[in-house]
Formats: structure tokens, C-alpha cells, sequence
């Protein structure tokens, strides 16, 4: 049997065709028994709109590209129930590509979405070709989500005030009596601004900000907490770039026979779904990924519109969630004091 189309709900509704596609769209003056007549139609036949053809009359496709830095950090998969609750109850849909995937294969990022024809595109977390960027920021609306790479005109960007996060929890660490504190560090923009508030927050009470570069998995948290640990001194607490980074951490001093937090304090940054599971529950930033994505939405929903300019950042604050990996260092010359 061959599908039922619009002519087909338009005869069995008792209408003109025209009217049909007004109430599918949800514009124009519909008269309720009409309205009601054709719903009814296209639930008794069953009737789905053709989408391409939808998309040739309108010229859009109602559908936003997606770039995702890296599929396995779960703040990026929080990021997009929060961008794509927006998009979807403005019916656009959204396409995924894996910039990961894409740059070890050497494949365009832009090329899918520009040959897809999608309405715009939002870039999430750091993907490091600006150009390509700014050339499709000429041609359709760009948003960047979660990274603080420097952005071309016309390209919005709304993330978190990580520098201001990571001050804050090395301020709670200092305020527990930690002096030998460590950072476990991580590349990019967002790296980069993690460690200068680590740095900035210790010097500024005088200790002396240590740090172990890493890269932003749970493997390269576990690796560099075990090079921290096997110091002659070693540190009482560490502040791990983000969650995952901390959940290694958290493995590498289980193996060495640490207590978290009596012998060690771990601390991650990001809130996400892993540090608020009972096991680890995790000392972090809550940098609100959800509402993060929600207002991405926003901004292109906006330029979508025609509205929009040359572009800016913003940043939401972070506020630190304090749980149970957190606390005093065991006796006075853990805390960096003389011994009696």
C-alpha cells in the first residue's frame, strides 16, 4: 500500500489541501472544528509530512549540526540533553559528528554539514580549527558551546568561568588546612585557564602551586596521580582539570593503599553524572552543563531569527559541590605546620 499524503487527509477532512498544511505547520487562522478534522485525518491514516519536501518549500532543513570534541566526557553528553530540549521544541533536529573521529581520519569538519544543508551549527568543546569556522559563520548561524578558545566575528560562545571554578576549589582545599597541594592539568583554553586559578588562588596564600600535566581521562589522572604519590613529599590533596581525571586519581590511591579522604583529598570540576554516584561522590565544580546547552540553544534559535551581532562570550559561575573526598590532612605535617 502506498503511503497516505496530504490529499489523501485533505478528502478525508473535508478541506483543501492549503489548510491541511496550515494546521501542520501551526500557522494561520484555523477555524477548532476544522483544526480538530484534520488532526483527526492524519491519526486515522496514519499521515507523516514529507520532511524533504517540507524542507524544499520552507529552504531550511530544520536541522542543526552538532560537532562534539569528545564523545566519552560525560559533560558534553549533559550539554546536549540541555541543547537539544530547545532545539527540539523549536522542531529542529540535531545531526552528531565526532571532531575526534573526523581529525584522525582527516576529514572536514565543515564539508558533512554544508553539503547537509543544515540550518547552523553548534560546535562543542574545543575544536582547534578556528578558520573553518569562521568561514561557516559566514553562511550560516555558529555557536560554540563549552570551550574558551578564541572565537572569530560572529561566532557566540557561552561555557563556564573556569578560572573563577578552579579558584574556588583551591580556595576550599586551602581552607582545610592543605598545603601541599597538586593540579593535575589539562590541555587547551579551558586548561590553561583551570591552571592559572589553581596557580593564582595558591600563590595568593603562599604556597607553592604544584603541577602534573595530563590530559583530561581517567587513564591520564590515574598516571599522573601516581607520579604525584611517589614523591618524596608527596601531596595531601590534589585538584584533578576534571571528573574523569579525578575518578583516576580516586583508582590510583585506592592501589597505593590511600584513604580519601584521610591520607589524600581529591577534587574534580565539572558536576557531572559519575562524581554524584554514591561510590565516589566527588568533591567538584558544578559548571551547570544542562543550562550550559539550554542557552547555546538559545543563541542560535536567536540568529536563526535574524537577530545577533558579532558575536560574544558568556559565562555562567560555577559554585563548588562539597562531598566526600574532601577534608583535613591527617596531622599537623601533612598540613604543611611543624610537628610538636
Amino acid at each position: 500500500m502506498r503511503p497516505p499524503t496530504i490529499r489523501d487527509v485533505a478528502e478525508r477532512a473535508g478541506v483543501s489541501k492549503s489548510l491541511v498544511s496550515l494546521v501542520l505547520r501551526g500557522s494561520g487562522p484555523v477555524r477548532p472544528e476544522k483544526r480538530e478534522a484534520v488532526l483527526r485525518a492524519v491519526r486515522e491514516l496514519g499521515y507523516r509530512p514529507n520532511a524533504a519536501a517540507r524542507s524544499l518549500s520552507e529552504q531550511r532543513s530544520r536541522t542543526v549540526g552538532v560537532v562534539l570534541d569528545d564523545l566519552r566526557n560525560p559533560w558534553f553528553v549533559e550539554l546536549l540533553d540541555g541543547l537539544n530540549s530547545l532545539l527540539h521544541a523549536a522542531g529542529l533536529h540535531m545531526l552528531l559528528a565526532d571532531a575526534r573521529l573526523n581529525r584522525r581520519m582527516g576529514h572536514d569538519l565543515a564539508e558533512p554539514f554544508l553539503d547537509l544543508g543544515v540550518d547552523g551549527l553548534v560546535v562543542v568543546g574545543t575544536v582547534p580549527d578556528a578558520g573553518a569556522l569562521g568561514t561557516l559563520a559566514r553562511r550560516m548561524p555558529v555557536v560554540v558551546a563549552g570551550a574558551r578558545e578564541a572565537q572569530p566575528p560572529g561566532v557566540d560562545v557561552v561555557a563556564g568561568d573556569d578560572e573563577r571554578g578552579a579558584r574556588l576549589v583551591t580556595e576550599h582545599l586551602l581552607g582545610l588546612g592543605h598545603r601541599r597541594i597538586a593540579h593535575l592539568a589539562g590541555h587547551g583554553a579551558v586548561g590553561a585557564l583551570r591552571r592559572r586559578g589553581f596557580e593564582t588562588a595558591m600563590r595568593a596564600h603562599g604556597a607553592e602551586p604544584l603541577v602534573e600535566p595530563g590530559d583530561l581521562t581517567e587513564e591520564g589522572g590515574y598516571r599522573g596521580t601516581v607520579r604525584l604519590l611517589g614523591r618524596p613529599e608527596r601531596p595531601t590533596a590534589l585538584f584533578a582539570v576534571n571528573d574523569m581525571a579525578a575518578v583516576g586519581a580516586l583508582s590510583a590511591a585506592v592501589e597505593l593503599g590511600l584513604r580519601v579522604p584521610r591520607d589524600l583529598s581529591v577534587a574534580g570540576y565539572d558536576n557531572t553524572a559519575i562524581s554524584r554516584l554514591r561510590h565516589v561522590w566527588l568533591t567538584t565544580v558544578d559548571t551547570a552543563p544542562y543550562e550550559t546547552g539550554r542557552r547555546a540553544a538559545g543563541l542560535l534559535l536567536d540568529r536563526l531569527a535574524g537577530h545577533g551581532g558579532d558575536g560574544g562570550v558568556e559565562l555562567a559561575p560555577p559554585t563548588l559541590q562539597v562531598r566526600g573526598t574532601t577534608g583535613p590532612p591527617d596531622g599537623p605535617e601533612a598540613a604543611g605546620t611543624p610537628a610538636s
